[in-house]
């Protein structure tokens, strides 16, 4: 099967079979053939309903197999308990796709469950893609096709246009559809998986990137199934410059319950799922009207790689929300050259030519001032973007063509800027400047979180490759979790820089290795079933002799004992302790959606309290890593501040790396790895894990 041609035949098939079609046009099984009669569809329409020579002006059959052609795709309105032998009876006569309306199945019961897999076996025996069931299906206001009995279209029907929705919820899908139209945005298609027993959100994803007419993809997430597969098809949008808005949901526990329990979606971690987004070049939105906002300004495909705003306003107030807007979203605002604002403080003495732009009400008395502001800004200024807040003046009667002809001007000087208009006008006004070429926003923080967003496709899409993981050798993994040392041992046979140490039994050779190692020492309770040893007072630092380590090493077995009798202890580790330089946390945790993903932050109680960390999906190379050891907000410590010297980065992003290609060898049954502290040590010393925990999955047990 050809999946890229059955998912082209889901978006505009050339005929549609309704199983289970209705003459009554407000019916599941009516509602499409209406809809597609009232839009235009230009493909066959084939009714299936045993009980009727004809619906709703068409000619209908009795059965699957007196169709007179093959349909592309079929779409299936019947009982739940008919489906499987539908499907069945599709995949006989020739078709390759169905669209399954039928509830009824896993979201409902365990009985649903088991009918969706017979269902499913059928489709597989006979070759035949399901999108459902439980799905509100597709809506393509473009060739006109409605596989869909969503009744949002009777607010009115979407306009064709360049933005591609793929919802895993039929009814906040078709939500998100009726928001789009009330805002004028332009639909390609709208696709709603439902069950996802087949396709998934992922296949949608990608179905959009292959499609020609979708130049921006929306997706409503509440669950990621196919991990893999989505990373693949986001990796290809931002390949292909498509820009991809995604809101996904469930963050919250009570959220996510719903989420799993409404898709049987398997949710994982949120923080990793926004790192994950973030490295793709995905923009998340928060709210439905955010990601509308960002889906409708990408369509004007301007994307600014410098993430930089100008601003131009008439109002010292809303320069204010910009700023604080801007710096919430990160985007610079550097002020404009100093001879371009003489030369404006020239033209208007009062005015504030930094950045916001303030022209004042003073381009009342000559529009052309608002020409001149602007034009200096873009052309001057050299920003990615520029916003320029008008608001109700665009209205006024004595103003609005002077001033939309002003600004015309401007952005027709300079077409590769991104041009964002605050304004209060009649929808008439607004369709005038968004004809010309501006996006047009009311509120000038959506504004600013829109301009944000193309800022950030743009820098995903100018991104070049990145370096390949290092080499590390592929390293048999122990039957079941490691103690620390035997941990340490594997982690330095990766290549990962660990400080020196020795596993002892008794005091006596305890004592031998604290003084061939030099003191002081740390001693640590050694055992693979006490992973958190300081919870149990099973780390001592600071031991200058050999008396203090004899007391030591029957202090932590007599510690160990008391806090958990039930494990085995394996002795004492006698470890040098290292001094200087700062602590870090290097780590790894497995998510269920997206694999073995790296943890880097400051350790100590840096990590306890800041929460200070950065994510990134396994495997990477040291590029990425001396990134993420340089993004954290505490990197200054690290870097020299306040006049220490910096710590040998390269050294933490080697071992980061390193980490993250061990990770990702050691497949599923690896699921944490815990090195707290590391330290890393000035310029040139390196850095050294001094703890390192390792949680296995036993051998033979499932995922």
């Amino acid at each position: 099967m050809d999946l890229h041609s059955d998912l082209s035949r889901l978006l505009r098939p050339a005929s549609v079979a309704i199983v289970g079609a209705s003459d009554d046009p407000l019916r599941i099984g009516g509602r499409p053939i209406a809809y597609m009669r009232g839009q235009g569809y230009q493909g066959r329409i084939l009714p299936v309903n045993p009980s009727r020579l004809t619906i709703q002006g068409l000619p209908a059959f009795a059965s699957v197999a007196a169709l007179p052609e093959v349909p592309d795709v079929a779409i299936v309105a019947v009982a739940a308990k008919l489906v499987p032998q539908t499907i069945a009876a599709l995949g006989e006569r020739g078709t390759r796709a169905a669209i399954v309306f039928s509830a009824g199945f896993a979201e409902a019961s365990e009985e649903g469950l088991v009918l969706q897999q017979q269902m499913l076996a059928a489709a597989r025996q006979h070759g035949v893609r399901i999108l459902g069931p439980n799905t509100l299906g597709v809506v393509n206001p473009r060739s006109g096709f409605y596989g869909s009995f969503t009744s949002v279209v009777e607010m009115g029907f979407p306009k064709a246009g360049g933005v591609g929705i793929a919802s895993q919820s039929g009814a906040y899908g078709s939500h998100i559809l009726g928001v789009a139209r009330a805002s004028g945005i332009g639909i390609s298609s709208c696709v709603m998986t439902g069950n996802e027993s087949d396709l998934h959100l992922a296949d949608m994803v990608q179905a959009f990137v292959d499609d020609g007419d979708t130049e921006v993809i929306a997706v409503y997430s509440e669950g990621i199934r196919d991990g893999g597969a989505l990373l693949a098809a986001l990796e290809n949008a931002r390949r292909a410059r498509k820009p991809v808005v995604m809101m996904k949901v469930g963050t919250s526990a009570v959220g996510s319950a719903a989420a799993q329990s409404h898709t049987a979606s398997v949710a994982g971690n949120d923080a990793v799922t926004d790192a994950v987004l973030a490295e793709l070049g995905v923009v998340r939105a928060q709210s439905t009207d955010h990601l509308l906002d960002v889906a409708r300004t990408a369509t004007r495909r301007i994307f600014p790689v410098a993430g930089t705003l100008g601003v131009i306003t008439v109002s010292g107030g809303a320069g204010v929300i910009v700023s604080d807007a801007a710096e919430v979203h990160g985007l610079a605002m550097p002020e404009m050259p100093a001879a371009a604002q003489r030369r404006l403080k020239e033209l208007i003495p009062f005015c504030a030519p930094r950045n916001p732009v303030d022209c004042t009400a003073q381009f009342m008395n000559d529009l052309g001032i608002a020409g001149l502001f602007a034009e200096a800004v873009v052309a001057e200024g050299g920003y990615g973007a520029i916003l320029a807040f008008f608001t109700y003046t665009v209205g006024a009667g004595s103003i609005a063509e002077g001033l939309r002809a002003q600004l015309k001007a401007v952005r027709a000087r300079h077409p590769d800027r991104l041009f964002v208009l605050c304004i209060l006008a009649t929808p008439e006004t607004v369709r005038q400047y968004e004809d010309d070429g501006f996006a047009v926003f009311e509120d000038p923080a959506r504004a600013v979180a829109a301009i944000a967003a193309m800022a950030r496709f743009g820098q995903a899409f100018a991104r070049g490759p990145a370096l390949p993981p290092p080499d590390v050798p592929l390293l048999a993994l122990p039957d079941a979790t490691p103690n620390e040392a035997q941990a340490k041992q594997l982690l330095a046979a990766a290549g990962i820089a660990v400080a020196p140490e020795r596993a002892c039994v008794d005091a006596a050779s305890a004592v031998a290795a604290a003084e061939a190692l030099g003191y002081p020492v740390v001693l640590k309770i050694l055992s693979a079933d006490i992973l958190h040893k300081s919870e149990i007072g099973g780390v001592l630092l600071d031991v200058g002799d050999a008396a203090a380590v004899r007391s030591g090493f029957d202090l932590l077995l007599a510690r160990a004992k008391a806090a958990a009798p039930d494990a085995r202890i394996e002795g004492v580790l006698v470890a040098r302790q290292l001094s200087g330089g700062v602590e870090c946390i290097l780590g790894i945790q497995r998510d269920p959606v997206f694999g073995p993903v790296a943890v880097f932050g400051l350790g100590g109680i840096f990590i306890e309290v800041l929460h200070d960390v950065v994510l990134r999906r396994c495997p990477f190379g040291e590029d990425v890593a001396e990134q993420m050891v340089r993004s954290i907000q505490g990197a200054p410590l690290l870097l020299g501040a306040r006049g220490k010297p910096p710590v040998d980065v390269q050294a933490l992003a080697a071992m980061l790396a390193r980490l993250s290609q061990f990770a990702h060898q050691a497949g599923p049954r690896l699921q944490s790895i815990d090195l707290n502290p590391v330290f890393a040590l000035s310029q040139g010393q390196g850095a050294y894990a001094v703890d390192a925990v390792i949680e296995l999955r036993p051998q033979g047990t499932k995922e």
